[in-house]
C-alpha cells in the first residue's frame, strides 16, 4: 500500500479568500473560534496528545495530527504511544471521582501510514500514557497550565496481562491494579524511557502487579 503522509501544517495567518481576494478572516480566527473550549472532551483529548508529544519531542514541524490512526504518537526511538485523558471538570460541570476513567478497548487498528487494517482487535501501541487534568475549580482551571496535569505511564503488555479484553478502566483501579505512580510533565519523557526499559508501569515494582 502507498504511504499516506499526514496533512502539512497550515499557518494561522492563512486568510480566507473569495474569487482570489483575501478576506479579513484567517485560519487562526477559525481555530480561536472553534477550539478555545479546552475543557470539552474532544479538544481536551487532542490537547493531551499534543502535550505528551511535546514532552516526548515527537511532534514534527511539517506534520499535523493524524486522525483515526492505530496509535497517537511515535517517539524518535520508534516507540508507539497511545494517549488517553480524563478530567475532574468538563465543559458542563464537575465529574465525580468514580467517573474518572479511560477507554482501553482493543480495536481493529487502521494504520494511516499504509492504509491497512488489522485482522484482529488489539492494542496497537507499545506504551499508554494516561493523562488526568486535575483542576477542580472552574475559576482557575486551565489545561494549558501543565502543573494541572498528572500522567501515568504503562506498557501495553501490562494492560494485556492484567486487563485482557477490558474496555474501560477507572483511574483508581488503574493505580491499584498496576501500581502505576503519577508523574508530572517535566518527568514524562524520562518516565516513558524508563517504562520502555523495564517493561513495568512507571513507579511500580514487580510485586505491585496484580
Amino acid at each position: 500500500m502507498t504511504d499516506r503522509p499526514p496533512a502539512p501544517r497550515r499557518a494561522p495567518d492563512t486568510p480566507l479568500t473569495l474569487r482570489g481576494r483575501q478576506l479579513s478572516a484567517t485560519l487562526g480566527d477559525f481555530w480561536s473560534w472553534s477550539a478555545s473550549d479546552l475543557l470539552s472532551n474532544s479538544l481536551r483529548g487532542q490537547l493531551a496528545e499534543y502535550i505528551v508529544g511535546f514532552a516526548l519531542d515527537c511532534l514534527r514541524a511539517d506534520e499535523s495530527r493524524r486522525e483515526w490512526d492505530a496509535f497517537d504518537l511515535v517517539t524518535p526511538n520508534g516507540v508507539r504511544v497511545e494517549v488517553k485523558s480524563t478530567a475532574h471538570l468538563q465543559s458542563w460541570g464537575p465529574t465525580t471521582p468514580n467517573s474518572l476513567g479511560f477507554s482501553i478497548a482493543e480495536r481493529y487498528a487502521w494504520d494511516a501510514r499504509t492504509n491497512t487494517s488489522s485482522n484482529a482487535r488489539l492494542r496497537s501501541a507499545d506504551i499508554y500514557v494516561f493523562c488526568v487534568h486535575t483542576a477542580t475549580d472552574p475559576v482557575v482551571a486551565d489545561p494549558l497550565e501543565l502543573d494541572q496535569w498528572d500522567f501515568f505511564v504503562l506498557p501495553t503488555a501490562t494492560l494485556n496481562e492484567i486487563m485482557p479484553g477490558q474496555k474501560r478502566v477507572a483511574l483508581n483501579a488503574l493505580r491499584v491494579r498496576t501500581g502505576a505512580v503519577r508523574c508530572g510533565f517535566d518527568e514524562l519523557g524520562a518516565a516513558v524511557d524508563r517504562v520502555q526499559e523495564t517493561g513495568r508501569p512507571f513507579g511500580a515494582a514487580a510485586s505491585d502487579l496484580a
